[in-house]
């Protein structure tokens, strides 16, 4: 393999069923094109959070091989994401007074250190503080305030905060794999990133990341993210119920939920038959395929339940005017859009990657919404980092450089002047 001479960026997503590598290459335009995809299946993790380190770093090694063996290229550092019940965030808000009149990027992100100075416990870290929305003098709704005039900023934000050890483990297993971390995001918000249109998050929309090992849960209202959850059920619970009922092992649980799963009972012919492999000498067995439909849809309609309780308890329920929309690799599950529909309330959608560059057919795929978005994040912070770098040769924002003539006179003046106070000074002494 030959040393990268282009501009890459690398997305990890590290998942309970899946890992995910996918490697791409930045367009002059700012977009990007896939020229590696590298997936394996997951072992050590669970519900999001690293429980084997040698497992997860042979994982990862393979995938990023993988990834690394299609594009051509080698992978110096990661953008990834993490997930897990140790999620949380919350709201909070912060005020400063503007400098010079005149907001510049230094007051937003001084008005952003007093939004975050909020109180964690010692095993949590903060992941994000996202701005909601800030408040020049009395003049609310604002998104980008730098370059209006006011005498006071304030701000909303939404803080996630995250386990310590958990990121930790994460950041472990990649470095062991010989990689950085450029970047450490959260699922839910990469996924959004990838999936929702503006206009769904300006009217109000829920989107629900069904994975493997956990369901994320991420509600944007007014543009802004309003509030994130992560529900520790999801697509490895139906699978191990239905291990459970038809007495399988999860291996072949697992492919049976693929091949003939259901998520609506009704849905099913009832005549047709499935060939559920036998354990151990067993003889396999044949049996409706409608059996199997009546153990996914109560699983998947208590996961639904639980969302739609989430979000009334966070009182969302009633702002999200566009709906919800699904993704993840449970949601290709037939007749989950019905389902969902039955308990929500309202309009339901399975959302794919927007994305269509190269290996698009195989990329816009509700499995890689995670992964994509995590390229999207990382495209977009290479784009702050090369903008910052202009601004500092520039002489910053908001900041205007002293030609040199200038400097000269003002030198040559304070010069004079401090030559004049010391010859008056001289002749009233002497």
């Amino acid at each position: 393999m030959s040393e990268p001479t282009k501009d890459l960026i690398v997305a990890l997503d590290i998942g309970t069923s899946k890992v995910v590598a996918m490697i791409a290459e930045v367009l002059p335009n700012n977009g990007f094109n896939v020229i590696g995809i590298g997936h394996h299946p997951s072992r050590g993790m669970k519900r999001g959070m690293v429980v084997n380190i040698e497992e997860t770093i042979q994982t990862i090694q393979y995938a990023i091989k993988e990834a690394e063996l299609r594009a051509g290229f080698t992978v110096r550092s990661v953008c990834t994401g993490i997930a897990g019940s140790h999620i949380h965030s919350f709201n909070s808000s912060g005020m400063v007074a503007v400098k010079d009149t005149e907001i510049t990027q230094n007051d937003i992100e001084r008005v952003l250190d007093t939004a975050r100075a909020v109180s964690i416990p010692a095993d949590q870290q903060i992941l994000h503080v996202l701005p909601q929305e800030y408040k020049v003098n009395d003049q609310d709704g604002i998104r980008t305030p730098i370059g209006m005039t006011g005498m006071r900023l304030e701000v909303k934000v939404h803080i996630i905060t995250g386990s310590v050890s958990a990121a930790q483990n994460i950041v472990k297993c990649i470095r062991r794999c010989g990689l950085e971390v450029s970047d450490l995001r959260l699922q839910p918000l990469a996924s959004s990133t990838a999936t929702l249109t503006q206009d769904e998050q300006d009217i109000g929309v829920a989107l629900v990341d069904i994975g493997g090992g956990t369901t994320d849960i991420a509600v944007f209202v007014d543009g802004a993210i309003r509030h994130t959850a992560v529900i520790p059920i999801a697509g490895d619970q139906v699978t191990n119920d239905i291990a459970m009922a038809l007495r399988t092992p999860t291996a072949e649980a697992e492919e049976l939920k693929l091949r003939y799963g259901v998520a609506k009972q009704g849905m099913v012919p009832s005549e047709s038959v499935v060939e559920i492999p036998g354990v151990g000498d067993r003889v396999a067995r044949r049996v409706k395929r409608q059996s199997l439909a009546a153990v996914i849809e109560p699983r998947l309609e208590e996961l639904f339940v639980l969302v739609q309780r989430n979000l009334q308890e966070a009182g969302f329920e009633h702002l999200i005017a566009s709906g919800v929309v699904l993704t993840g690799g449970t949601s290709l599950l037939p007749g989950v859009t019905e389902l969902a529909e039955e308990v929500f309330m309202k309009p339901v959608r399975i959302a794919q990657p927007m994305y269509d560059g190269n290996l698009a057919d195989i990329v816009c795929n509700p499995r890689y919404s995670t992964v994509v978005g995590l390229l999207m994040s990382a495209r977009e912070k290479r784009g702050e980092i090369d903008a910052r770098l202009t601004d500092n040769r520039s002489g910053g924002l908001g900041r205007r450089k002293q030609p040199a003539a200038e400097k000269s006179t003002a030198n040559d003046g304070s010069k004079r002047s401090i030559l004049k106070i010391m010859r008056d000074w001289f002749v009233k002494t002497f």
